[in-house]
């Protein structure tokens, strides 16, 4: 890999994830199905009351969208661990930052995008109003990368070890709570019709702060798992 660009390195290992991905599509569908039916099943848990589920609507999205993606965090490293390839990247004469960014954006297009496209549909479902939909979907294309982003630093750390699924939920939840907690408040108000800036600014700033972040701690706990 020494002898390619960074980008062209970049784009090789991307694609490797993708095409990994693919040929285990049983396996990638999973965090969708998951997201789809946890979706779908709370409102028969909470009754046919439409305030009640549209009030609890943008909540049950969120929490299963961050659910299904800590499903699937496991998955970022633990197959390049397990054949040996992962040695070879902390070998790379590239940054091993830029290549788990790679990695992180194979996750999310594995997992983030598909919970994307769907949540239009679910948002109808649970009675979310029209005009809040788009807060929706803004709120899920910023929120899913930073769960990607911080999810990599927790797989990164227990990727060495036999049963680490237990250790990164107790990792990772805690960090994820702020996404949520700004992301379904931003969906709550604009469903009442007041200005969501502040709320989208903040998922916008945790964006930027886990991609500038995330990489470099990420690449500094492989190491230490390799060690």
């Amino acid at each position: 890999m020494s002898t390619l660009s960074l980008t062209s390195a970049f784009g090789l290992l991307l694609k490797r994830d993708l095409t990994l991905a693919y040929r285990r599509r049983s396996e990638m569908i999973n965090p969708l199905l998951f997201f789809v039916l946890v979706s779908a099943m709370f409102p028969l848990g909470i009754g046919n009351d439409p305030k009640l589920i549209q009030a609890v609507g943008p909540g049950v999205v969120w929490v299963a969208a961050l659910l299904a993606a800590l499903l699937s965090l496991d998955s970022m490293f633990r197959s390049d661990f397990e054949d040996g390839s992962l040695e070879q990247f902390m070998l790379s004469a590239h940054p091993v930052s830029i290549l788990v960014l790679a990695k992180i954006l194979a996750h999310w297009l594995i997992t983030g995008l598909p919970l994307f496209i769907v949540a239009p549909l679910l948002a109808i479902m649970l009675n979310i109003p029209t005009e809040a939909i788009g807060t929706l979907m803004l709120t899920l294309v910023l929120g899913t990368p930073v769960l990607s982003l911080i999810g990599s630093f927790g797989v990164a750390l227990t990727v060495g070890l036999r049963r680490g699924g237990v250790i990164l939920s107790l990792l990772v939840l805690p960090l994820y709570v702020p996404v949520l907690i700004f992301a379904t408040d931003a969906v709550q108000t604009a469903i009442v019709g007041i200005p969501t800036t502040a709320q989208i600014s903040i998922l916008a700033a945790m964006l930027v702060g886990s991609l500038a972040l995330a990489p470099l701690a990420t690449a500094a706990s492989l190491r230490i798992s390799l060690s």
